[in-house]
Parts: C-alpha cells; sequence; structure tokens
C-alpha cells in the first residue's frame, strides 16, 4: 500500500490493537507506533525498520515477516505460537516517537506496568533506552536487565529504528535472541548479516 504524506498524517494520534498471545513468554515493547504502522494496522510496518530482519536473524522467526501491508495471519500465527507479544509504552501514533512529551511517556509507563501486573508475561522487552529513561524515571539505566516487575524480567534492549545509528543489525539480532532464550522461546542457530 502506498500513502501520501497527508493520508499518513491522518493517523496521527490513532491506535493499533496490541499482539498478545495467551500465554505470553515474551512482550516487546516499542515506543509508540507510527503512522504507517497504524494505516495498516501491523506493528513495525515500515520497510526501513529493522525489528523483523532482528528476529530472524537471531533464529527467532523462521522468515523475515513483511508488515508493510499489514499482516500475513501466518506471521500473527508463528508470532502467537512462540509466545511473542507486541505493545508499545504509548499507543497513540506520531510521526516520530521525539514528538512525544515526557509526561505522555511517564503517563505510559504506568499504564505498561498495570498491563504486565495482568498478563505476566515472563520477560518484557523494551526497546529503546533513552524512551525507557523517562517513561521510568530511570535516567541513569544501561541496556540491559532491569529490575524486574513481579513475576516478570525486564530488559532494555536496542531500538530497531532505522534512526538508531549506534546499534548494527547484528547487535539486534543478538539482543533479541537473548531475551528469547530468557523467555523460554525455542530459537534456531543464529545468522549473520550477509
Amino acid at each position: 500500500m502506498t500513502f501520501t504524506r497527508d493520508q499518513l498524517a491522518a493517523f496521527t494520534g490513532a491506535t493499533l490493537p496490541d499482539l498478545i498471545p495467551h500465554p505470553t513468554r515474551l512482550l516487546i515493547v516499542g515506543i509508540n507506533p507510527g503512522l504507517l504502522t497504524v494505516a495498516v494496522q501491523a506493528h513495525f510496518a515500515r520497510r526501513g525498520n529493522r525489528f523483523y530482519k532482528a528476529l530472524y536473524l537471531g533464529g527467532i522467526t523462521d522468515h523475515v515477516i513483511d508488515a508493510s501491508n499489514g499482516f500475513d495471519p501466518a506471521d500473527v500465527r508463528q508470532l502467537e505460537e512462540l509466545g511473542i507479544g507486541i505493545t508499545c509504552i504509548v499507543p497513540e501514533a506520531t510521526a516520530r516517537a521525539a514528538e512525544l512529551p515526557p509526561a505522555r511517556l511517564k503517563e505510559g509507563g504506568v499504564a505498561l506496568r498495570d498491563r504486565v501486573a495482568d498478563l505476566r508475561p515472563t520477560v518484557v522487552a523494551i526497546l529503546g533506552i533513552s524512551a525507557y529513561r523517562v517513561a521510568f524515571d530511570a535516567p541513569t539505566a544501561t541496556v540491559g536487565r532491569q529490575a524486574d516487575w513481579g513475576a516478570s524480567q525486564v530488559w532494555v534492549v536496542p531500538n530497531p529504528s532505522g534512526l538508531n545509528a549506534h546499534s548494527t543489525l547484528d547487535d539486534l539480532a543478538s539482543a533479541y535472541r537473548e531475551v528469547a532464550v530468557v523467555a523460554g522461546i525455542p530459537v534456531r542457530p543464529e545468522l549473520t548479516r550477509r
């Protein structure tokens, strides 16, 4: 699907449903959905986003999911069967996560902790240290394991956005693989990017 800039702008503030399997082993938490993601109703839909490629290279999924035109039901089934859920700190779409005021990130953080208490995933993996620091008032936090939220381990892993030049695709794949293994998800051998 192709959208004009104006068509995408019309999705500002809109939402999409969380992907929540039962049980949820690994809850992956983005900052907030982008406009294209909400337009096609599929998480991490922008082709330049490295999320699904990193899952594949990390040995988590059996192929690179292409959500750019919406989810294929078989891809949703694969994620659900693995116990992988996807949500966001803030549910409302923006063109860029940097548009979110700190107060909104903090509100979203409170709501996320409530959802985690209900869902009780084995692992919560938050994508992006900068958003984590603001949303959870942890200015000195570093990437890796954080304090647990009840029965759930909390990890901060690199954000897959193409704007995150600090992390390579291989870095993403390794970090996502690590949290998948901790969550008890069976993984295939890790691949290297060619």
